[in-house]
């Protein structure tokens, strides 16, 4: 009799002991309300880990370049939300005027090129940052639109620069109307056959939002206008510690939600082909005159870095 009821409160400690090592969490608080992912971050939320190739592994590379255009419906969650006044959520460019506004570098376009210049080009200086978020010039008759704005108005600058303090602040009126004109952005990334992994790679060198109202009316080239509607250009890695730090609008699952950073890295937006670094310096407008040209070309592109791969072990 002793040892039943001995074997039954061993029986009993060892579920009170496996209940107390293993606390169950409720999906919904004491309130009724669901938990979903907070969104409190760390300076060391970057947890995504990427490999460190040698540059002796790296045996064949190719630049690329491409757009990531807010239109299509795979990118809404990089475009939303589009007002400033979010409690929660920011879209990619307000993630962007954060991280200038915070001491990101940027970088001025090329004047011969649209090629981002890292190595050799200093970083623009904090006075003439305010000059890159100016709003469009006015074509409302109504002064408080936000839409247009006059360049020579004060309230049309997004970014202020304060010379006394050298410190940069943010002016949300014109936000909203900004942010509906940046739809896309332009990225150049590398892709490159590791033969440690005996795999290709992508990494994004440089992300530069593009502005289409900054265009012209003379600008009739394609490759012209494309130019003319660079903003700057930012190193993706600079960027990569504030897109960890904030999560993207969720999309048809609110429990589940990645950070920009991870939307990234996972390549969870799409994209087209717009050029490649060739020995001739051209894009695929330069040399491509109508549309099915063009889209010939994209596709020549893409299937040369999907085939590569494959080739390497056909004989």
């Amino acid at each position: 009799m002793i040892k039943k009821v001995s074997f039954v409160v061993c029986l009993l400690l060892v579920m009170v002991s496996a209940r107390a090592q293993h606390q169950v969490n409720s999906f919904f608080d004491e309130l009724g309300t669901a938990r979903i992912q907070t969104a409190d971050f760390s300076p060391a939320h970057d947890t995504i880990v990427l490999l460190d190739h040698r540059l002796d592994d790296v045996i064949w590379s190719r630049y690329v370049y491409r757009i990531i255009d807010m239109r299509y419906k795979q990118n809404f969650q990089l475009y939303f939300p589009t007002n400033a006044d979010d409690p929660e959520y920011r879209n990619l460019f307000h993630v962007i005027v954060d991280a200038v506004k915070d001491g990101m570098p940027i970088y001025e376009k090329g004047q011969e090129t649209i090629k981002p210049d890292f190595k050799t080009q200093d970083p623009m200086e904090r006075k003439n940052i305010p000059n890159m978020f100016l709003a469009g010039p006015t074509t409302s008759p109504d002064p408080n639109d936000t839409l247009y704005l006059d360049v020579a108005r004060s309230n049309a600058m997004m970014i202020r620069y304060d010379a006394e303090t050298d410190e940069l602040s943010t002016n949300y009126y014109p936000f909203d109307g900004f942010v509906r004109n940046q739809i896309k952005y332009l990225i150049q990334e590398i892709v490159f056959f590791d033969k440690h992994t005996s795999r290709l790679h992508t990494k994004i060198i440089g992300i530069a939002p593009l502005r289409p109202d900054r265009i012209t009316k003379d600008s009739t080239e394609v490759i012209g206008a494309l130019n003319q509607s660079i903003m700057f250009w930012i190193p993706f890695d600079a960027l990569r510690p504030y897109m960890a730090m904030q999560y993207v609008i969720p999309n048809r699952n609110e429990t589940k939600r990645v950070t920009f950073d991870e939307f990234f890295q996972k390549r969870l937006f799409t994209s087209y082909i717009v050029g490649e670094g060739n020995m001739y310096n051209r894009w695929i407008p330069d040399y491509s005159g109508t549309p099915e040209q063009v889209r010939k070309e994209q596709d020549r592109i893409a299937s040369e870095l999907l085939n590569f791969e494959q080739d390497l072990w056909e004989y």
